[in-house]
Parts: structure tokens; sequence; C-alpha cells
């Protein structure tokens, strides 16, 4: 038997995407450093549903039906406080550093899809989230020993807990939404419900952001969509045991990023919590089914 070979475009089309969204991540740490979290969510949002939403009613598609909408209203509403509690730990934190920590997520996933979906958790399952638990140690202790463990910093390492925790369930709900809805409908309805949860908060926290940070969230808001259409090209023509891997590249592109556009270093401590963390997903994750991996 000859082993299948590796569809080469999709891989490109992951590591691209990955890239993409990395990229997002620095110019939505950017503006959120310059408007706030909160402001930075908001307009990605809106800006994001601005671009997507036309070419999803060019297609003229169909309104989803209420179970199709139950799904995407969970989704859009777990990834909202997502994104929020993403972008304010980035304006506390190294943005290799969050990144590294909100990988822990595909670990979690599998406990969640045990609970929502009724799914096994294997023994391997098991060892992945203690390796990703001595890596988070790691990236904590670092800044321990260089005294940089202050009040900011500890909220925000519990921001990106809070966050890589809503990230594994919306890994498992994406997983769901995939089975009814096409990838256009996705992206519209995830921004759209999003945006539309922020606004409920914009009598109390909208602020008239600068204008030199616009470019930032408008350049995030292209990248996000870019990267979501690019990725789910990808996995619509590869199997997710293939590409789910490059997704902890995204270390790589968030240390390299930090480093050109805010002037961010890598520690080793970040590096070495990052690859235990990477490590415990891979143990957690392989030996499942492709469709279970891809959480």
């Amino acid at each position: 038997m000859t082993a299948e070979p590796i569809p080469l475009k999709p891989v490109f089309a992951t590591a691209a995407g990955i890239a993409m969204l990395s990229l997002m991540d620095a110019f939505m740490k950017s503006a959120s450093l310059a408007m706030g979290a909160y402001m930075a969510a908001l307009l990605r949002a809106g800006l994001a549903f601005a671009i997507i939403a036309p070419v999803w009613l060019a297609l003229r598609p169909e309104w989803p039906s209420k179970a199709v909408m139950r799904v995407h209203l969970t989704r859009g509403a777990v990834g909202s406080m997502m994104a929020l509690t993403f972008f304010y730990a980035l304006t506390k934190l190294p943005l290799a550093e969050t990144i590294a920590i909100s990988f822990v997520a595909p670990i979690v996933s599998l406990y969640l899809a045990a609970l929502l979906l009724g799914e096994q958790v294997r023994p391997r399952a098991i060892w992945g989230a203690i390796f990703g638990l001595a890596g988070v140690l790691i990236i904590v202790s670092g800044k321990f020993g260089r005294g940089t463990l202050n009040d900011e910093t500890l909220l925000g390492l519990v921001s990106i807990i809070v966050s890589a925790l809503l990230y594994a369930w919306n890994l498992v709900l994406q997983r769901q939404q995939a089975l009814v809805a096409k990838p256009l409908e996705v992206a519209t309805f995830y921004m759209g419900i999003a945006g539309s949860i922020y606004l409920v908060a914009a009598p109390f926290l909208f602020v008239m952001p600068p204008a030199e940070a616009l470019r930032d969230v408008g350049i995030g808001a292209a990248l996000t969509v870019a990267g979501a259409l690019t990725m789910a090209w990808a996995y619509a023509r590869a199997q997710a045991q293939v590409l789910v891997p490059l997704e902890y590249s995204g270390f790589v592109w968030a240390a390299l990023f930090g480093w050109l556009l805010l002037g961010e270093a890598v520690t080793w401590t970040a590096a070495g919590g990052a690859l235990l963390i990477v490590g415990g997903c891979w143990i957690a994750t392989t030996g499942k089914r492709p469709e279970q991996a891809a959480i």
C-alpha cells in the first residue's frame, strides 16, 4: 500500500490563513491599545460583517431554519465574548504569550465534546491536559521570575484563560455549525450576531475612536474575512488530520509579527511553555478520527 499524497494547495492555503489571522491579531492589539478592547471588537465585527454580508446576499441564499438559527445565535454569542476577552488580554500580555496560552483550547474542547456531544474522553486527552497545564504554568512562572506578574498581568492571564475556554466551546459549536451551513453563511451570521451583541453595551461603552486606530481595525476586519474564507476553502479540500497541526504555527507568526510590528521580544519561558502546550494538544488529538481531531 502506498501513502496517500498530501494535497499541497490546502496545506499552503491553511498556512496562509493562519498567517493572516495572526497578522490580524497584531493589528487588533494595536487597535485595542488605542481605543480599548470593546471598541476594537465592535468595529471589527461591524466592518467584517459589512464586507462579507453583501457577498452572501448576492448569492440569494435561503434564510436559515429555526434550528440552524439557534446554532448561529449560540456561536455568535460565545464568539463575541471570546473575541472581547482575547482582545482585552492582548492589551495586558505580549502577543506570542497570549497566542500560546490560547492553544489549550483544543484540549479543553475534547472535554466539552464529551459533555455536549457525548464523545468519550480517552487517556490521551488526560495526558494532553497535563502537558497543556504545565505549559501555561511555565509561561506564568517566567513572568513571576522576571517580576512582571503584577495586577495588570494577572488580569490579562485571567482574560486569556476565559477566552481559551470560550474558544474551546466555540470549536465544538463550529463543528456543529459546519454541518448545517456553508462558510459564507457562517461568517455572515457569526460577525452579524457578534456585532449586535456588542451594540447592546454601546450606550455605556462607546467612545469615539482615534482616526489613526481605524486603519488598524479596518485591516484587522479584512484579514479576519480573508483568513476565515481561506481556512474554510482549505478544510473543504483536505482532511482535518493533515491541516490541524498547522494551526500551531500561529505561535511562530505571532512571535514574528509581535517583534516586527509591536517590538515584543519572545522569552524562553514563552517558547518552552508553547512547546509543552502544543505537545499536549498533539498527544490529546492524535489517534482520533479526522473529524474529532478537527476540534
